[in-house]
């Protein structure tokens, strides 16, 4: 029992480590040193005053950091004019976007490419334009989403759409073209109806994969909407990182980066959780 123990938190004791460590490695970075060089006015106005005063690097230290992460979050959801958001609704505006484009790939994906898989002849048919458009970056969209829409919101959305489209289409079509003709036959020698076993047989066989497909898709729709509200701008953690570059804030710019990472962890690991669900063990 007490082996069980130490081995269950030892990579969580091993993760802190790093951290510290990490941590320790950017404290002694970020040390302020007099220089004897010559700064460029421009550079130091461009990236803050730690060029200005000579220090080794502009970055923040982990204490300002921390400053601003302690700000973020105790005053998370305050709405000070459209330039001046807390993290809370930034944070809370993005997570609707790929939710809401996220939800409308999988109502499309997941039946198309379950007709898709079960029809050898669609898929040799589809699988050149999916191959053609699948590659495509999701931002080479925006200007066409911006000029047919009209709508910054929408063009977002339809953005995270069209992103989150490709990964469960394949891996849905893959999963129910590859469900074992043995179950199939059983089937039929049962004579169930083809919509039950479709449900009975062909989804259950096919659902771990098409989990696969959905927690891909929902990573690279997270990924994607900060570059696509850079874009849009308005409101999102996108707005919010690029709006603090222009403030010249870098400690506001790497706890949007922190904030990012933490929700994109979590939507990653509710889906695993999802995953488990539906799996099976032969």
């Amino acid at each position: 029992m007490k082996d069980f123990k130490k081995q269950k938190w030892a990579p969580w004791a091993l993760s802190g480590l790093i951290l510290v460590v990490l941590i320790a490695i950017w404290t002694i970075a970020t040390l302020p040193e007099e220089a004897a060089v010559n700064v460029d006015p421009e550079y130091a106005a461009l990236v803050g005053q730690a060029a200005s005063t000579g220090s080794k690097t502009p970055l923040p230290t982990p204490g300002d950091v921390g400053e601003k992460l302690w700000g973020h979050i105790s005053d998370p959801f305050y709405d000070r004019g459209t330039n001046d958001k807390g993290i809370g609704i930034q944070l809370g505006y993005s997570i609707f976007r790929v939710l809401v484009g996220f939800g409308l790939a999988a109502l499309v994906a997941i039946p198309l490419g379950f007709v898709i898989g079960m029809s050898p002849l669609l898929y040799k048919a589809l699988d050149p334009f999916i191959q053609i458009l699948k590659p495509v970056s999701p931002l080479a969209w925006m200007p066409l989403a911006l000029y047919t829409i009209q709508d910054s919101d929408t063009s977002a959305i339809f953005v995270i759409f069209i992103c989150s489209i490709w990964p469960m289409l394949v891996n849905t079509a893959f999963g129910v073209a590859g469900v074992r003709r043995d179950w199939l036959n059983v089937a039929k020698t049962l004579e169930v109806s083809s919509l039950r076993t479709a449900f009975q047989v062909i989804l259950p066989a096919a659902a771990p994969t098409i989990m696969t497909g959905m927690r891909i898709s929902v990573g690279i729709a997270w990924l994607v909407i900060v570059a696509a509200e850079m874009l849009v701008g308005g409101t999102g953690i996108g707005y919010f990182v690029w709006n603090e570059w222009n403030n010249l804030s870098i400690a506001n710019i790497i706890s949007a980066i922190l904030f990012i990472g933490l929700i994109g962890m979590l939507l990653d690991t509710l889906l695993a959780r999802m995953a488990k669900l539906v799996s099976y063990k032969e």
